[in-house]
């Protein structure tokens, strides 16, 4: 672990190398410290983060979490920077590990889940894609049979609100009130709590600092484009004007909100459904990190267990191998994430068939597809 930590955390000089985690050890140093609010002011937390690291570096390392991720800064800081570091990474990928086997009902979800290049850059920086990807994993996988931990699970990933947008027209559209009404408490207690923990300024010191990091993110492109997969980054990354940029993303939003509206209101089998939010998710966002790709394995991970059970079609697997070449093409500094969404999304419609039908869901139809618990194995088809 030692030489891991110097070749991957530390460089030959004994410095921090400069990555996403940073920022993350640094603002649960000032959220320790008692100046959590602080930890939102980019140069204020630049100035943290090169004293921690031992060197300065180019650009910024920002936070723009709400309060409260907070507390996982705050734990994270507790530590020393490599365990840290190593420890943050181990945590946030065995849930993940875990929900793409149980999703996939096979050892094989495990290998599948450590398959895709995304994974090795989220582990790299340290970002929190394996925690996103476990939470809309979990929230997905327990609907059906756990609604009020699935609501939990939403609840919490409030801490990422770009990836809950369509999640509330789906669960009104599908009836899911039990789960929407978990995640509302869910999230109303996080607020709570993180409220009373690092006080009104860090809540106030959040809002006030979004419209810099929109700015400095959405229309200035300081995180480079090609490091963004959404329809927003892709249209900027080719020259298109913010304007421009917007109204495709717009447009591509409504849409997946309205396929997904009427999909999870018609007899598709749940496992499509459940596919096709995960997908639709990163479709819905501007705002789209390539660490954050991670969630792509959650709608592959539903089409592999379709495929395992009622087996593949034909043009199924080279399609998802393409996709994972596609992927790979990031590292030639080109955004392919968006097409690889779309690949994947077209394969979840290619086998929903029918779907536009909009017959009525019965109240099995959305319990019917995944052994979500053993009692429940033989109910569930693909």
């Amino acid at each position: 672990m030692a030489y891991l930590a110097h070749v991957w955390i530390y460089d030959q000089n004994g410095l921090g190398i400069p990555t996403d985690f940073i920022s993350f050890w640094a603002t649960g140093h000032l959220a320790l410290d008692g100046f959590p609010a602080q930890a939102f002011d980019w140069d204020i937390l630049k100035r943290i983060e090169v004293a921690k690291l031992g060197q300065d570096f180019t650009g910024n390392f920002p936070w723009h979490y709400p309060p409260p991720f907070l507390f996982v800064a705050s734990v994270l800081a507790l530590l020393p920077y490599s365990v840290a570091y190593l420890g943050w990474v181990l945590a946030s990928i065995v849930p993940y590990l875990a929900v793409m086997r149980a999703i996939v009902g096979h050892n094989f979800g495990v290998l599948l889940a450590l398959a895709a290049p995304f994974v090795m850059i989220n582990a790299l920086v340290g970002q929190n894609g394996f925690l996103t990807a476990a939470l809309i994993g979990s929230t997905l996988y327990l609907i059906p049979m756990r609604p009020v931990l699935a609501g939990i699970c939403l609840g919490l990933l409030t801490y990422k609100p770009q990836y809950g947008l369509l999640f509330p027209i789906v669960l009104i559209a599908a009836g899911h009130w039990r789960v929407f009404v978990s995640a509302t408490v869910t999230a109303i207690a996080m607020f709570v709590v993180s409220w009373l923990a690092f006080g009104t300024e860090s809540w106030l010191a959040f809002f006030h600092w979004m419209p810099r990091s929109s700015q400095a993110i959405l229309t200035e492109g300081q995180a480079t484009w090609w490091k963004l997969q959404s329809m927003y980054s892709v249209v900027r990354y080719f020259g298109g004007t913010e304007q421009l940029a917007w109204a495709f993303q717009l447009v591509l939003t409504a849409f997946v909100a309205v396929v997904l509206a009427l999909m999870w209101r018609s007899r598709v089998p749940y496992t499509l459904k459940a596919a096709a939010l995960a997908a639709g998710t990163l479709l819905a966002t501007p705002y789209l990190a390539i660490y954050d790709m991670v969630v792509l394995a959650i709608p592959v991970a539903f089409l592999v267990r379709i495929g395992l059970r009622a087996g593949f079609r034909g043009y199924e697997l080279p399609a998802l191998g393409g996709a994972l070449v596609l992927i790979a093409c990031y590292f030639t500094g080109t955004p392919t994430g968006l097409g690889t969404t779309l690949i994947v999304s077209i394969l979840i419609l290619g086998r929903a068939g029918s779907w536009w039908r909009r017959e009525p869901a019965l109240a099995v139809a959305a319990a019917d597809s995944l052994p979500f618990c053993h009692e429940q194995r033989n109910k569930w088809r693909t």
